[in-house]
């Protein structure tokens, strides 16, 4: 029952701190393994005034989807996203499951200042709080994805169309024959993590702007998309 996962597991249940309160934070969790892992890693990141977006991969389980799913019924600020990806690594679909709960986290009601995406093995090392302040002293109103112009030995990844394919469980993206087009809006492309902590002006930035759609239309046969999306389109002028 949630009574007992709640209790049994000490999830927080009240803000800790004014600040904390006054400061919501969104997170991203692409999950599809290992539920165990998971939820532990969801005990120590949660917080009532966040708001949590799970991704599970399609192909997963049907037991795992049903566990997560009765964990996330649990909660009023915790969600499955509203349209599932089969995850391939290093594919568009890893991007497009971030994208999937970014639409959603926009059209929520909370109004949360950042989101933070992490996959099914993260595990924080610091606080939220630790976190909160972290944000507001350095990076207030930016963005935290690092990355440089995209380097010579990666260029590959977005000179080569690469195809996501499915056979027999295994999942793989593989180049095809066809060299691509130039990025649009004669973009230069950076490279980096496809992790980060984004405002919400630039989530919505991200979601609606010209460009930034061009860019992923762009990026739907490059080989992970999401290690030059976000720096890319945080490196545009303004």
């Amino acid at each position: 029952s949630c009574s007992t996962l709640l209790k049994t597991l000490h999830f927080i249940t009240r803000p800790l701190s004014e600040e904390e309160g006054n400061f919501s934070l969104a997170y991203i969790i692409t999950i599809h393994k290992e539920l165990e892992m998971f939820v532990r890693l969801l005990r120590a990141i949660y917080m009532p005034q966040n708001i949590y977006c799970i991704h599970i991969d399609e192909k997963s389980p049907r037991d795992y989807k049903t566990a997560v799913q009765n964990i996330v019924n649990c909660f009023e600020n915790i969600f499955i996203s509203s349209k599932r990806e089969r995850v391939v690594y290093a594919g568009f679909s890893r991007l497009q499951a971030d994208i999937n709960c970014m639409r959603d986290l926009v059209n929520s009601r909370v109004q949360w200042n950042y989101v933070i995406n992490l996959c099914g093995q993260d595990y924080p090392l610091k606080t939220n709080k630790e976190i909160i302040q972290y944000i507001k002293s350095k990076w207030n109103g930016k963005n935290i994805t690092p990355g440089i112009v995209q380097p010579l030995h990666v260029k590959h990844r977005t000179e080569v169309s690469y195809r996501e394919f499915v056979h027999s469980g295994v999942s793989y993206v593989f180049p095809a024959k066809l060299r691509k087009a130039q990025p649009p809006h004669n973009l230069t492309i950076y490279f980096g993590s496809a992790y980060y902590v984004l405002t919400r002006d630039f989530v919505q930035f991200a979601l609606s702007d010209a460009r930034a759609k061009a860019l992923l239309e762009w990026s739907r046969d490059t080989y992970s998309p999401d290690e030059h999306f976000w720096v890319t389109l945080n490196r545009l002028p303004g």
